[in-house]
């Protein structure tokens, strides 16, 4: 029987593109805003680009938190693109303070405005590398490479704990995490269907885990 893998539609993002690339890579996808679809899918894409604000709301209109979590707890797999990905956190900071899905603890932040030496936002590709108390063995990610991953954002993530930074990454001479991981849930800060190889790789890695 064929992997139900489904792409959460809650009204956010570039669905299409991630279709695709599953596409590319054999799986069918499906994009559903059902949330017992959710509930008995094999696996999750979260996938979002916008405000915290908005993308909880869009969540909660459409009563997809509750079977979003319901994954994360039996611990399938789960990938976090961008936005969805900083909704795995508990709050967000972003137009104000909002709580978010609480799968992974910690807080979403803007970039310190003082302290990057770049402009906000980070826009373009940039360079994942391993967080300093984990390793890839196992993960999405491959050990022993750097991959060059395409961004957009302002807001970055910033988990309590440091065996949930996966991959780190340094913009305007500022290090934050890019990649967060808890069991076979994970969240990527910037878009792996807009990196070329380097991203297909990690969701053919991702697909593995089912």
């Amino acid at each position: 029987m064929a992997s139900r893998i489904t792409i959460v539609d809650y009204g956010v993002g570039n669905l299409q593109s991630l279709k695709k690339a599953f596409a590319h890579l054999g799986f069918d996808a499906i994009i559903s805003e059902d949330a017992e679809e959710i509930r008995v899918s094999d696996a999750v894409i979260l996938p979002g680009v916008g405000s915290f604000e908005a993308g909880m709301r869009g969540l909660k209109l459409r009563n997809l938190t509750e079977a979003v979590q319901h994954v994360a707890v039996h611990n399938r797999p789960m990938l976090g693109i961008c936005l969805g990905a900083q909704l795995m956190l508990e709050q967000g900071h972003e137009f104000g303070v909002f709580d978010g899905l609480g799968i992974i603890e910690g807080e979403v932040v803007r970039f310190d405005a003082d302290a990057v030496k770049e402009k906000i936002p980070e826009v373009g590709w940039n360079e994942v590398y391993p967080g300093t108390e984990t390793s890839w063995e196992g993960s999405i990610l491959v050990p022993g490479e750097k991959p060059r991953m395409y961004f957009t954002h302002s807001y970055i993530f910033k988990p309590s704990r440091k065996e949930n930074i996966l991959g780190l990454s340094s913009y305007g001479g500022t290090e934050f995490c890019s990649v967060i991981r808890k069991g076979n849930i994970y969240g990527c800060q910037f878009h792996p269907e807009k990196s070329g190889e380097a991203g297909l790789q990690l969701i053919r890695n991702f697909t593995q885990l089912i």
